[in-house]
């Protein structure tokens, strides 16, 4: 009795080999053919199939997605578009990968600025000289109910370092961010333990944050750069936010 269930074990993990060594030598063309072709191209993270026969989408540091056919030979940047359902797959994909936890962010190193009831959650990484941000600003005024965590990103120069230093040693951080951002008061100098600051361009450089602004909404998506107080809201009310 047990040699058979042996036999058997045998046979199905023999089986399970069988399926699946077509798929790692599939993977092995590819990693091989591409590495000797374009020795340039960053190391392979991942190979996965796509919706296209024969077509194989490939990822490379985390988060950057090309294509390529089976064995290698073509190499396609740019995004796949599923015509039918019209939608952009390649980008939905990038979603998924660069999908933040949001629960995990920092918060001690933001400060929190809430209108209405302030149920609904958002992030945002900005740079107080960054000009897209404050049209934000201006924007975001007429979303409601909602807590904005504002995390001080300073990455435009040494004079956006030192605003940064103002808003965040200041006595009421968020009004004193909003003066400057909507009206143009600047914060008087003062000093304080700033260490937020460079914990918080250390996080945006591992989040891969390269723009101001980011929105990170508490699905976990992100949006990089400035939208409308009206996409803010449809973001918002998604289920998950």
């Amino acid at each position: 009795m047990k040699q058979r269930f042996l036999r058997a074990s045998t046979l199905v993990a023999l089986l399970g080999v069988l399926l699946l060594s077509p798929v790692f030598a599939q993977d092995a063309v590819i990693r091989k053919n591409l590495a000797e072709r374009i020795p340039q191209l960053p190391k392979i993270d991942e190979i996965n199939k796509t919706p296209i026969p024969g077509i194989f989408e490939i990822r490379v540091n985390g988060t950057d997605i090309y294509y390529t056919d089976a064995q290698g030979n073509y190499l396609i940047q740019g995004s796949l578009i599923d015509t039918r359902q019209r939608s952009n797959l390649t980008e939905q994909r990038i979603d998924k990968l660069t999908a933040v936890k949001f629960d995990t962010l920092p918060f001690k190193d933001a400060f929190t600025i809430v209108r209405g009831n302030g149920k609904r959650q958002l992030a945002v990484f900005e740079d107080p000289n960054c000009g897209y941000c404050k049209r934000f600003e201006k924007d975001l005024q007429n979303v409601n109910n909602v807590t904005v965590h504002l995390f001080l990103y300073p990455i435009l120069g040494n004079d956006s370092v030192e605003k940064s230093k103002a808003i965040w040693c200041a006595k009421e951080k968020a009004k004193t961010w909003l003066d400057w951002m909507l009206r143009s008061q600047v914060a008087a100098a003062a000093g304080c333990d700033t260490g937020a600051l460079t914990r918080n361009v250390e996080l945006g450089r591992k989040l891969r944050i390269t723009g101001t602004p980011t929105l990170i909404f508490a699905d976990g998506s992100r949006v990089p750069g400035a939208i409308s107080a009206d996409q803010v809201e449809q973001r918002l009310s998604q289920p998950g936010s």
